[in-house]
């Protein structure tokens, strides 16, 4: 029997984990798979490790550790997690230079007698028939997907954190899953600003009466669905605007209202204000704050953690008070999704107090905090690179880092989405129930 490289499915959604197994070798024979990708503006992203087939001749990624490489430990999709980017310090961006296209990785498994075998599998983000349009309606930057079945279908309104731009990747998945999903963008994206200072929260109220007006959600649904400083707004804006949200999902959420920082506009700084609403700075933790302080950020040992400075801040209860998001006026269900190694800022302690907030409010909807244990900020995607932990401040040059570690991000990016998956599946039924019960 000739070796032979297997991979199934060659060609599926980016969230279904692959089999990659090679057959016919030699008992004991050592083997190395190589991956390549191109990703963002046609980055090389690379991984290898190496492996010993088994008795029948056979290597399995889903059962088989490697003795060398990248990754270690049992991992169908070790080879793609643990890539990194070359040069290091190219693009960072995991997904295509289209955001919502697929990825093609190359599979190459090198033999000890010098024979090379190829293969290949392609990540889709977006499945068959999903629709793709760009909303520039009521001033909006958005873009819409729409999923292939027949609608009217529940909707998710994806926002992303303080790198800006508009989260085509993760709409293109919900509505690969049945979800009509508006990414909107609020900054650095056409037509807008590119700092987050004194973004106005009616741009987001409008967004959301566009989606009423416009999709005509099933049930009424809307989901929202938002990490980082996108996790913070969509527990503000669920609790802001309960008539027309009804489940929030904030993956690495904060259980404040921060002021711009990092993504802040010069000219007015990082302790002023993100959101806008009816013409009033929201507040937030940082003002009026009598402990806190960013010294543990700015001069602090590298690799620098941004926690440092936010966990400063929570030493003034009037502070934390004022700042506390209001979120047991959010008429749904809420899931939190969060890590503790976290580096951007403690958002596992932040869950935490959202939670126990709502239980002590008794909200009357289901609440889930999903914590990972060693995990970091960037929990986001299933089946993606999770190496870049690190970064240099584009002012400073300083070495930061978003925390974790590769493989329990990866860990965290694969539950993370089986979870939310299994949130807004529960959460749509629930809110059929109550349309019903109305009618």
């Amino acid at each position: 029997m000739h070796p032979k490289l297997e991979i199934t499915p060659q060609t599926a959604l980016i969230d279904v984990p692959r089999r990659i197994a090679l057959q016919g070798l030699a008992a004991g024979q050592p083997v190395t798979l190589q991956t390549r990708t191109l990703r963002g503006p046609q980055v090389e992203w690379s991984s290898k490790a190496r492996f010993i087939a088994d008795a029948e001749g056979c290597v399995d990624l889903t059962r088989d550790a490697p003795v060398s490489g990248s990754y270690s430990g049992v991992s169908a999709m070790g080879l793609v997690w643990s890539q990194v980017q070359h040069p290091e310090d190219a693009s960072h961006d995991p997904f295509a230079q289209e955001p919502s296209a697929a990825l093609t990785t190359e599979v190459r498994a090198l033999l000890e007698d010098g024979q090379v075998l190829t293969g290949h599998f392609v990540q889709e983000l977006a499945a068959a028939g999903v629709t793709r349009r760009e909303v520039r309606d009521d001033g909006l930057s958005a873009v819409l997907f729409t999923p292939a079945t027949p609608g009217p279908h529940p909707v998710v309104m994806v926002l992303n954190g303080s790198g800006g731009g508009i989260n085509e990747p993760r709409a293109a998945l919900y509505a690969s899953r049945g979800y009509a999903a508006l990414a909107v963008g609020y900054f650095k994206c056409p037509g807008r600003s590119d700092y987050i200072s004194d973004t106005h929260l009616e741009y987001f109220e409008t967004a959301l009466q566009w989606i009423h007006r416009e999709l005509q959600p099933r049930d009424g649904f809307v989901a929202l669905s938002g990490q980082s400083r996108g996790g913070e707004l969509v527990l503000l804006l669920g609790s802001l605007f309960p008539d027309m949200v009804k489940a929030v999902i904030g993956y690495v959420p904060s259980a404040f209202v921060h002021c711009a920082q990092n993504a802040c506009d010069p000219a007015i700084g990082r302790e002023g204000p993100a959101w806008i609403f009816r013409g009033q700075p929201i507040a937030d933790i940082w003002t009026h704050n009598r402990t806190a302080t960013w010294e543990p950020w700015d001069n602090g040992p590298e690799p620098r953690r941004h926690t440092a400075a936010m966990l400063s801040a929570l030493q003034d209860p009037d502070a934390v008070e004022r700042a506390r998001i209001r979120v047991e006026r959010i008429d749904g269900p809420v899931m939190l999704l969060s890590a503790t190694d976290d580096g951007s800022w403690p958002s596992s302690l932040y869950g935490k107090m959202v939670k126990d907030h709502l239980a002590a409010n008794r909200h009357p909807f289901p609440v889930e905090h999903h914590d990972w244990e060693g995990g970091g900020h960037a929990i986001l995607f299933p089946y993606v690179p999770t190496t870049h932990l690190f970064y240099a401040h584009p002012v400073s040059k300083r070495l930061s880092t978003s925390g974790g570690t590769p493989a329990v991000n990866a860990l965290a990016n694969e539950q993370s989405w089986i979870a939310v998956q299994a949130f807004l599946a529960r959460a749509t039924a629930a809110q059929a129930e109550r349309a019903k019960a109305r009618s």
